[in-house]
């Protein structure tokens, strides 16, 4: 504690950061961010941007910054996207920051911050161009956490010789995050195909009764082939759990035996 507090006094340490190494969050104006949660699970930390300002998101994206070197933001419409750019450019010159529209997804990295690298391949597939940005909130997601990401798009079951044509390199990812809207039928499908781990990931696209994820879901959870299944929508739920996985695969791989 004495190093903490000696490093605050210097300079060296911001008051943010130095609660964020004690209590393990930081407390801002928007609420507390939890600095200590990828230490502690292994998940980094995301400022899911529904339902809060502008003015809040900057808060917690350069609390976030400023106490572990990341932001990682879901669910971020173009305009809070560029208010959050700028004032990372102003606060935090040298921070790179990616947005990504589809997914809508911004991710900010200090020059010292350092993404995991996991030795396991993540493989996030689409039943149809509507599912991209879910799929993109879990491929984000998964790229923080360090794996590798192949992306397999438009191979839905209403011409299965696409997801057939595709078949061989998603036999080689060690876990597949599958996105289908209308009646959720990919993941079933992909699940008697191949040996790896399956995350279902339904869409609210369709028409009419179900059409909002909902026969996605339900379709998913009654899969007669062994799946997982997030709720509708939730890429970053999809994400986290691919990436514990690949964690999981990756301390495998790099273990005494290996």
């Amino acid at each position: 504690m004495r190093d903490i507090l000696d490093s605050v006094a210097a300079g060296d340490l911001s008051p943010s950061e130095a609660e964020a190494r004690l209590r393990g969050y930081a407390t801002t104006g928007a609420g507390r961010f939890d600095a200590g949660r990828e230490s502690r699970t292994g998940v980094p930390e995301a400022i899911l941007v529904d339902g809060k300002t502008a003015s809040e998101v900057v808060d917690l994206a350069v609390t976030a910054v400023e106490t572990t070197g990341r932001a990682f933001c879901t669910r971020v419409d173009r305009t809070t996207a560029e208010t959050v750019t700028d004032h990372l450019d102003d606060d935090w010159p040298e921070t790179t920051v990616d947005y990504d529209d589809r997914a809508q997804t911004l991710v900010a990295h200090t020059p010292a911050f350092d993404v995991p690298a996991l030795d396991a391949d993540v493989g996030v597939v689409t039943a149809g161009t509507a599912d991209a940005a879910a799929a993109g909130e879990a491929a984000t997601t998964v790229s923080e956490m360090g794996a590798r990401v192949t992306r397999v798009s438009d191979v839905g079951v209403a011409g299965l010789h696409r997801l057939l044509d595709a078949l061989d390199g998603l036999r080689e990812m060690d876990v597949l995050v599958v996105a289908a809207g209308r009646e959720g039928a990919l993941p079933t499908v992909l699940a008697g195909l191949v040996d790896v781990p399956i995350i279902g990931l339904p869409v609210a696209s369709g028409y009419g009764h179900g059409g909002e994820g909902e026969a996605a879901l339900l379709g998913m959870l009654q899969s007669c082939a062994p799946i997982t299944v997030v709720n509708v929508g939730a890429g970053y739920a999809a994400g986290v759990q691919a990436g514990l996985v690949a964690r999981s695969v990756d301390s495998a791989r790099s273990g005494p035996e290996a």
